[in-house]
């Protein structure tokens, strides 16, 4: 076994057999390298990756390819998850050196770190125009030994080009308007697949911040077309194959454009973020449809994602018994063997054929609306809901026997505040009291197991142990839990340590042209210090710093935390325009902005009938840019939580202030009134 074995990293730990004399991230390498002038070879993965699988298959277990790796090289592997600055930083000279990327990642470094040469997968023989990977190890090591000069010329440019302390895209803070929000949606109108939803076409991927804008724009301007283009997105998504018709929870991308044939890893972010936004659909709508979708997912993360101390684990993989998606697919024949005379219901509502849509198989989607289906089948469409569910239930069971995928079962920060941050707002907005029960005991794990001594985050879990600094995607994801977590039990210890790490930020993560840096000031010394504006398939850690930002402000009254979001976004303000589908966080930040805040208090019991019901007004429809505090009793002074100063029932009756920029609306005591302000503040 080569030095991965002591890592805690499953994508690590897969390695950890390979006869590739593989190295973690870290000084010891770098070290060996520079004491025999070798290059480095650095390979970036996950472990639910697919073509990872399949590079290390071909490649990392061949001797004759390892032995080659071995002799010429240094040889580093990396989990991007765990590692998100790592990754950040090489796959932007990946794109610079070809102009794509993806995973995995194999880059050539110079001994101090520096990339020169690099690509994503390569295979054994050359294929498709590729060439083969020792092709590339022989070519590349040639050039590091004869034409060292124009390898450190090439490493030293495109490291320069890396350099984002200054970005020199200037801004201006005044274009962050409501006019920039219409041009958005404008945009996102062009590219919208009108016949199968999403925005352009193969691969096609989820989008959960731009699907989010759009509703925060339907909210503001009442745009209908706006939020159709959500509405239709999310019924052909859940509708398609990329979701798990059996066991809920969606894979992470569709291969085609109508979302069939999935990549069938599952990423606990995809699920954490695309279940918060079929809540917001069925709190706009009151379709049933949204609330059962957003439901099965959090129904599959609680059973299958979730650990027993409260953390949630990260990923499963794509492939299980060697071959992608085998545990997702059926068979004809095994459908009416398994459900007999119901067969034939499960094969008409799935489409499921004989020749199947995938490799032979049949990946189940709903190709037709339940009225259609029940009208072939003669049934009535509430029948047909009853009979599906119990052949759902029957199907699980019998897929429940296979060979499971792979499960990445380290907890990132991030991600889990993500979940977090979703399960709480749909703890309240739901009534779901276990959803509560298991955000509470998220947040309770994720404070006391990934927040060091010294009130720092760290960045991931497994097995007990708790490692690398944290990056601003950490706090920023984590402090949108805890304030959510806050709203839903208005406990304010989650306030508090919301708040604490914000201002852990504010110290430690600054850019100096305004904005933050992905890395604290106290992070391992890279080639550059990383920084990444826009969305990938998680949100930009800058946009939703500037989002939590904002909350922290209407919360407190500090225009320190305003200010800060406000330099972060005006940097943004030309690319928002230009390029709005790769910034929809920042665009939702901006929304905020530009709309305000409506900073609700309440004082009064929840236990009680009277606030329940005012609490209620304020927690049921989709306020997006509304926060909440509460008090049980009179604040006759200041309060932790400064919107609650002074707050007081009015005729000893349960009570609500709705305020912006801390000025306040008389007080009021009823549903109606409550309702009637908040409208009114909103427009």
């Amino acid at each position: 076994m080569n030095r991965l074995q002591h890592e805690t990293s499953p994508y690590l730990r897969q390695h950890a057999d390979n006869p590739v004399d593989w190295y973690p991230w870290g000084e010891e390498a770098f070290a060996r390298a520079q004491a025999e002038d070798k290059p480095i070879l650095l390979s970036v993965g996950y472990s639910a990756c697919h073509w990872c699988h399949v590079m290390a298959h071909e490649s990392f277990e061949h001797e004759p390819t390892a032995n080659m790796m071995n002799d010429l090289f240094v040889n580093i592997k990396v989990d991007r998850e765990e590692r998100p600055d790592v990754d950040d930083i090489y796959m932007q000279a990946v794109v610079a050196l070809t102009g794509h990327g993806g995973w995995p990642m194999t880059i050539f470094l110079t001994p101090d770190g520096r990339p020169f040469y690099g690509g994503t997968y390569f295979p054994r023989e050359p294929r498709g125009g590729m060439p083969a990977f020792r092709q590339i190890l022989a070519g590349v090591a040639d050039a590091y030994r004869s034409r060292r000069s124009q390898v450190d010329e090439a490493a030293g440019n495109l490291t320069e080009a890396l350099n984002r302390d200054f970005l020199g895209i200037g801004g201006d803070a005044d274009a962050l308007n409501a006019d920039l929000l219409d041009e958005a949606v404008r945009r996102f109108e062009q590219a919208f697949d009108k016949n199968y939803g999403g925005f352009g076409g193969a691969p096609k991927f989820p989008q959960p911040m731009n699907l989010d804008f759009l509703l925060r724009a339907y909210a503001r301007t009442g745009d209908t077309n706006a939020l159709n283009m959500v509405t239709f997105t999310l019924q052909k998504m859940a509708r398609g194959g990329i979701y798990d018709q059996i066991g809920g929870g969606f894979h992470r991308y569709s291969v085609d454009a109508i979302w069939l044939v999935p990549h069938f890893e599952k990423m606990l972010y995809d699920n954490a973020q695309l279940s918060r936004v079929y809540l917001h659909a069925w709190q706009i709508t009151g379709e049933t449809f949204y609330r059962r979708i957003a439901e099965e997912i959090y129904d599959y993360i609680l059973r299958e994602m979730t650990a027993p101390e409260g953390g949630f684990y990260s990923t499963t993989d794509a492939d299980s018994e060697g071959e992608e998606g085998k545990f997702f697919v059926w068979d004809e024949s095994e459908l009416q063997e398994i459900l007999g005379d119901d067969a034939t219901i499960a094969i008409e509502y799935w489409g499921v054929t004989v020749r199947g849509n995938f490799e032979g198989h049949n990946i189940l989607y709903v190709p037709n609306e339940n009225a259609t289906i029940a009208g072939r089948l003669g049934l009535a469409v509430e029948d047909l809901k009853a009979k599906i569910a119990a052949i759902r239930d029957r199907l699980f069971a019998v897929r429940s026997q296979r060979v499971p995928p792979g499960l990445d079962d380290k907890i990132l920060t991030a991600w889990n505040g993500m979940m977090l941050a979703s399960l709480a707002e749909a703890a309240r907005v739901l009534g779901r009291a276990d959803y509560r029960e298991a955000a509470v005991k998220n947040a309770d794990f994720l404070l006391r197991e990934l927040k060091a001594a010294d009130g720092r985050l760290l960045r991931s879990h497994k097995n007990g142990v708790s490692k690398i600094n944290a990056y601003l995607e950490d706090y920023a994801n984590l402090i949108d839990g805890l304030i959510e977590l806050y709203q839903t039990t208005f406990d304010e210890r989650w306030f508090v340590a919301a708040r604490r790490l914000a201002d852990h930020v504010l110290v430690h993560f600054p850019a100096p042209d305004g904005g933050f840096y992905d890395t604290g000031d106290d992070h391992e010394k890279l080639i550059v210090r990383p920084r990444s504006l826009q969305d990938n398939a998680t949100p930009s850690g800058s946009a939703m710093m500037a989002k939590q930002l904002l909350r922290l402000a209407a919360y407190t009254g500090e225009t320190r935390y305003e200010e800060a979001a406000r330099k972060a976004l005006a940097l943004l303000s030309e690319a928002l325009r230009q390029y709005p589908q790769a910034f929809g966080e920042a665009l939702n930040a901006v929304d905020m902005l530009v709309n305000g805040l409506n900073e609700v208090a309440v004082v009064g019991d929840p236990a009680d009938e009277k606030t329940a019901a005012l609490l209620a007004v304020i927690r049921q429809p989709y306020r997006p840019n509304a926060i909440a505090a509460l008090a049980l009793q009179d604040v006759d002074g200041e309060h932790t939580i400064p919107l609650l100063n002074y707050r007081v029932k009015k005729g000893g009756e349960p009570t609500v202030y709705v305020c912006r920029n801390f000025a306040c609306r008389l007080p009021v005591t009823t549903p109606d009134e409550v309702n009637a302000l908040l409208l009114k503040q909103a427009g």
